[in-house]
């Protein structure tokens, strides 16, 4: 019988959550840009028991993750592909933004689609501020975002007009959520199933250097405000995703799921409080 392969794309702390949630018993393609993180996951990963395997990758290259997806699939049957690799506005300018966080998850959509194998699913990793780029981003560069071909992306007059991070950031991970809804019905003709789940503040590295950097506080006072009022684990992640993957959710396909702790509730709330007021 051919393996089950489960493809985690970014071995930081998510990723790592992921594999110690969704990896028994799978063959596990853990792959990442760099290359001692990732060589450092595969460490901790066959230690604690796993059947792990790896490959470097770079998002921001179409060959790059074409191989990685032909290997995933030399290891047997792809049923399952987690997408957590991403540069924040602290850490990358624009253009590694745009090159990452929405031509890499376009690409590794339109990869992945060759190779999924029937019955198999996947999940991208967006971000709640997906749902504060809202009406900044027109409807024509939204269905652009949505429908061009990955490697037309970085050419789109929306794209090489924004020169601000925070809101590349942003505007990729709405992306993220419409290219996921396009693509559903590409790898549903496949007999597959490919949703993304938007976290909201996770304490992972890249949440850390977030809250230490210009817009910390603001995120702090988002949490507070929150209905949990914590930050979220890279646990919380692996949970959706184990849900995402599995067939419980066999009749899920094309949707985001919001796994911020209710920052965005809150947020919404208190917009429609004061419209009312």
């Amino acid at each position: 019988m051919a393996a089950e392969v489960l493809v985690i794309i970014g071995t930081g702390g998510m990723g790592q959550a992921v594999l110690r949630r969704s990896g028994a018993g799978r063959k596990v393609l853990l792959a990442d840009f760099n290359e001692a993180l990732l060589e450092d996951a595969v460490n901790i990963g066959m230690a604690e028991g796993y059947d792990v395997v790896s490959q470097a990758v770079d998002v921001s290259s179409r060959n790059s993750v074409a191989a990685l997806a032909a290997a995933a699939r030399e290891l047997g049957a792809v049923t399952a592909v987690v997408h957590t690799a991403g540069l924040s506005p602290a850490q990358a300018p624009v253009q590694a933004i745009w090159a990452v966080d929405l031509f890499g998850v376009a690409v590794v959509l339109e990869e992945f689609e060759k190779v999924i194998a029937p019955g198999g699913a996947g999940v991208i990793i967006s971000s709640m501020s997906a749902y504060m780029a809202g009406g900044n981003i027109p409807d024509d560069a939204l269905a652009e975002l949505a429908a061009k071909p990955a490697d037309d992306l970085l050419g789109l007059p929306f794209v090489t007009s924004i020169d601000n991070p925070g809101f590349a950031y942003s505007a990729a991970k709405r992306a993220n959520q419409v290219r996921v809804q396009a693509a559903s019905l590409r790898w549903g003709a496949r007999g597959a199933r490919v949703n993304s789940i938007s976290p909201g503040v996770i304490s992972t590295a890249m949440g850390q250097q977030e809250l230490a950097g210009e817009s910390g506080a603001q995120m702090r006072a988002m949490i507070e405000g929150s209905g949990t009022g914590r930050v979220g684990t890279p646990g919380d992640i692996a949970n959706a995703t184990a849900f995402l993957l599995s067939s419980d959710a066999s009749f899920v396909t094309g949707v985001d799921l919001l796994v911020d702790g209710g920052v965005v509730a809150a947020l919404d709330s208190g917009q429609r409080a004061r419209s009312a007021g």
